[in-house]
């Protein structure tokens, strides 16, 4: 490609709106341009790097024996009412209706579809293991688009689907994309981790995103520099607390605490470390009956140690909390507590509720929590002496880094990634739902064991610019780059000896299979150079007179603070020795 037969768009400032890296890197490089909230265009340059991400998750998918199909962007919403997610979705899904009013959707994922061709198609176990895939235009409609291609409304996803006879089966088929997402992942040339993540309703362990390593991200990653453990924040845990509980040391005394409504503030005043304070969060579980009617509600404690925060999916698994707890009100807490929030504890309540200890409350000894009165906490309690051992333990808190890793390896620690892709089972979840059943070997029918898989094919070159930029502009890997290399000539219009070895240099990297392109816009220098350095491009060639007199041009990688001096004859083998395998 000769850069005066492409698109080169490239701009100074980036757009009012643009709010992270990427996305003022990928406008102000002429990637992408906006159309509506959410909505973009992808411009010849970006289209590149998004056709580079596709070939490498096309050709991983296919080799581990995935067949690609295509399912329509718009889907009878017939499909969606039988699993129920026509309605439970919420207004993220697009809804329409055609002419005749019949209700449609415009599709943020496809397992209602692809569970429908399997019902039809798939008759027999003797027809599985099977996976389906599609790399497809996707819409949610997102309440605050932001971010660019990180949270747009309209995206790029490959979704895949597997359909297996029964869990054993399905279990292997998982393990195959997880492989493959390994491999993906790893030519894509970024930093990266598989964490665990939670299974949710489904539940198990089948479950794990890949999330490429950025200081800008959204997510916390959760990992034990020492083993292979790693989960995103709402799967993670440390190892559990060592006993037996210490034997109390101190007498329960009711404390003065004006105006210290939080356990910092409490610590403070005491002269006590944090994590010898206990913080107390109010939840309620309500029940309904058909009319959706609350007839009867459950007030819960919850004991955290002051340090530590509340993980609500952790929470969600306590036998009792699985079905929608919410925070209990302002009413329902000084019914319990006679007291307002701030000063909340579990000595001595007004009604009896259910206590549930986070498992490293569960072992402390001589704590302070609230005494259930403005201004005044309790210290020095003891389970078993001041008050009855808790209803439940459990493992309800977020990690913090320092926290000994499960594995017992060494220390947890914690940096920001971007989900960018996800591999989780579903189980029988769709099928079921859809009455998809195939003939089992033992003559009966069995509902289809499933998976999904799915990678952010335009989000992902977003994360890679989060990962990989400087403050000239982006820094991609080589297998993603809209161009591998670029040639810089000066003088090209005005030197012919510039122009032939130039063209000639040109013409042997396309030969060798370079992704190439030369820049014969004429354009100065350090234009040129700050375009190309703007836009990404890995690797640059720049050829001139003066070098070109020393038998030499110069070559300099993206990452390089200086150019190096190649000598003609070597720079096609230079270029190759530098690229990534």
């Amino acid at each position: 490609m000769k850069a005066s037969q492409f698109f080169i768009s490239t701009l100074k400032e980036a757009p009012a709106d643009a709010e992270v890296v990427s996305h003022k890197l990928m406008t102000r490089a002429g990637m992408i341009k906006k159309l509506g909230a959410g909505i973009y265009n992808y411009m010849p340059m970006g289209l590149r790097v998004i056709r580079k991400v596709e070939a490498i998750v096309r050709e991983e998918m296919n080799r581990a024996g995935a067949v690609e199909l295509t399912m329509p962007v718009v889907q009878p919403a017939e499909f969606w009412q039988e699993t129920g997610r026509f309605d439970k979705m919420g207004p993220e899904l697009l809804r329409i209706q055609d002419r005749h009013g019949r209700d449609f959707v415009v599709q943020p994922t496809s397992e209602e579809v692809v569970t429908d061709i399997a019902r039809q198609e798939l008759k027999s176990y003797k027809q599985l293991p099977k996976n389906f895939y599609q790399i497809q235009t996707k819409f949610r409609d997102e309440r605050r688009p932001r971010f660019g291609l990180m949270r747009g409304r309209e995206f790029i996803m490959k979704d895949a689907y597997s359909f297996d006879k029964d869990q054993t089966a399905a279990k292997a088929s998982y393990q195959v994309m997880a492989k493959a997402y390994r491999q993906i992942f790893d030519r894509f040339g970024l930093t990266y981790r598989a964490v665990a993540a939670d299974s949710g309703a489904i539940g198990g362990d089948l479950s794990e995103e890949f999330q490429v390593i950025a200081a800008t991200g959204e997510d916390a990653i959760v990992y034990c520099p020492a083993s292979d453990y790693a989960a995103n924040m709402e799967k993670a845990e440390a190892l559990a607390p060592a006993g037996p509980r210490p034997a109390p040391a101190k007498a329960m005394e009711k404390t003065p605490t004006p105006g210290k409504a939080t356990c910092a503030d409490v610590a403070e005043l005491l002269g006590v470390p944090l994590k010898t304070t206990v913080k107390s969060l109010v939840l309620a579980t309500d029940e309904t009956n058909d009319a959706g009617e609350i007839v009867k509600s459950q007030v819960w404690l919850l004991l955290l140690r002051g340090d530590h925060d509340m993980n609500e999916i952790k929470v969600s698994k306590v036998p009792g909390l699985e079905a929608n707890f919410r925070f209990a009100t302002l009413t329902e807490i000084e019914e319990h507590f006679g007291c307002k929030p701030g000063y909340l504890g579990p000595i001595g309540l007004k009604k009896p509720l259910k206590i549930v200890a986070d498992r490293d409350v569960a072992v402390m000894a001589d704590w302070i929590c609230g005494a259930n009165e403005v201004d005044f906490h309790i210290t020095g309690v003891n389970w078993g002496r001041d008050l009855p051992e808790p209803d439940a333990i459990a493992d309800i808190r977020n990690v913090v880094a320092g926290d000994l890793s499960p594995d017992g390896k060494g220390e947890l620690a914690i940096e920001r990634g971007i989900e960018v892709g996800h591999v989780f089972y579903l189980g029988t979840k769709y099928s079921k739902g859809m009455n998809a059943t195939f003939l089992g070997d033992d003559g009966k029918p069995a509902f289809f064991e499933m998976g999904c898989y799915g990678i952010g094919v335009t989000r992902l070159p977003a994360a890679a610019i989060e990962q990989n930029h400087d403050e000239r502009g982006i820094i991609w890997p080589d297998a993603i780059a809209p161009f591998t290399l670029v040639i810089c000539p000066v003088g090209m219009d005005r030197s012919e000896a510039v122009k032939a070895t130039a063209e000639q240099l040109y013409a042997d990297l396309l030969a060798a299979g370079v992704d190439v392109i030369l820049d014969d816009r004429g354009e100065r220098p350090g234009a040129m150079f700050a375009d190309w350095e703007l836009i990404g491009v890995p690797h640059r060639v720049t050829i001139g007179d003066k070098s070109l007199k020393e038998g030499v041009v110069e070559y300099q990688h993206r990452r390089d603070t200086a150019a190096t001096k190649v000598a003609v004859a070597d720079i096609l083998a230079h270029v190759k020795g530098r690229m990534a395998p």
